[in-house]
């Protein structure tokens, strides 16, 4: 079996941070997104994998190499164009051959993994298996209607007036016969040729497409909400540690949720996990609260912060009031100005937030 990660998409849902950063690099509990999902198919026995890829390929590939980091052979494939995840999985047939693959979204995270899917998948003689998840808002999403035996009637891509509030997450198994689907469809209405209108085909013409309802947590890291929601739920999964070469002072206090890369110092300083705090960054008189990451080489002093993502390089000094609910981008810089007249000095990129 062979992995596919769809991983070609700009993220402008995340502006500004994806101005200069594919989306599917931004950390989750310091792990970029698709590294964990790169882990995710790996753990599941898979170890050929292809990504597609867009206008960031060049930083996906400098970032993850060949794979060997993460025990896989990693192949890439470009797509020119964003048309459409099946379009995605036309393009990539010369790396699946005639292989039965997982496809993956490259900015999905997942609680539990899917080694259990691929080998229910493995297993059985079905032609698809797909992943539905109740969501609070259907019509966002590619939504299954349902037959009364549990079997799938139809599949359709954001409908105005969902039939079920059961969406797909983003995580597909087939086999070749996706292909002939694939190579069947028209491009739909927004002039992509979509995943659904395939899986549709298939079940047109009486192949077996079997449905996973997925009972515990998927979130689609496309929006700065979603990425601190799947940030606090990993950053509840994963088992804290601290590394030998990371240092806490006599003065501080680290719970027992608290994870330390090496090289981190603390100093004069509070933290409540769960909470991780990347390599070589340096906290001091300061308040790390429950589902904050902060990435690597950060400096962090006299300020208090709580349920936020700070990327790698950053700078959050002399903040009276408490930083929370934030996500802050590479290099920056937040810093309270005693200079006289007082007042906020910013620059914000497009489509910035700023709450004050």
């Amino acid at each position: 079996m062979k992995g596919l990660i769809l991983s070609g998409g700009k993220g402008t849902r995340l502006y500004p941070l994806t101005y200069t950063r594919a989306k599917q690099l931004i950390p989750v509990a310091n792990k970029p997104v698709l590294v964990r999902v790169i882990e995710a198919i790996r753990e599941a026995g898979v170890r050929e994998i292809g990504i597609v890829v867009g206008p960031t390929a060049p930083e996906i590939r400098a970032a993850l190499g060949d794979g060997a980091a993460w025990d896989v052979e990693l192949t890439y494939i470009p797509q020119h164009s964003p048309d459409g995840l099946a379009h995605a999985v036309k393009i990539s047939r010369e790396f699946l051959r005639d292989d039965p693959f997982v496809m993956f979204l490259g900015d999905n995270v997942i609680e539990g993994g899917i080694s259990a899917l691929i080998r229910d998948f493995a297993e059985n003689d079905w032609n698809s298996q797909i992943v539905l998840k109740e969501v609070a808002n259907p019509a966002a999403y590619g939504v299954a209607k349902m037959r009364a035996d549990g079997s799938i009637e139809r599949l359709i891509e954001k409908p105005a007036q969902p039939p079920s509030n059961l969406a797909l997450v983003g995580i597909y198994m087939f086999d070749k016969r996706i292909f002939a689907a694939v190579d069947a469809i028209k491009p739909s209405a927004r002039g992509e040729y979509e995943i659904t209108d395939a899986i549709q085909w298939l079940i047109d013409r009486g192949y077996s497409v079997f449905p996973h309802i997925h009972r515990g947590w998927w979130i689609d890291t496309g929006k700065p909400t979603d990425m601190l929601e799947a940030n606090s739920h990993v950053l509840e999964e994963i088992r804290p540690c601290i590394a030998a070469s990371a240092t806490v002072d006599a003065g501080s206090t680290v719970d027992s949720r608290v994870t330390l890369q090496p090289g981190a110092r603390i100093i004069n300083s509070v933290l409540r996990g769960p909470t991780i705090i990347g390599k070589d960054t340096v906290i001091e008189n300061s308040y790390i609260g429950p589902f904050t990451s902060i990435y690597h080489s950060c400096q962090i002093r006299n300020c208090e912060i709580e349920r936020s993502i700070i990327l790698e390089d950053s700078r959050v000094i002399d903040i009276d009031s408490t930083l929370r609910d934030s996500l802050i981008g590479r290099k920056a810089t937040v810093q309270r100005n005693n200079a006289k007249p007082s007042g906020f000095k910013v620059n914000l990129g497009d489509h910035s937030t700023l709450w004050v």
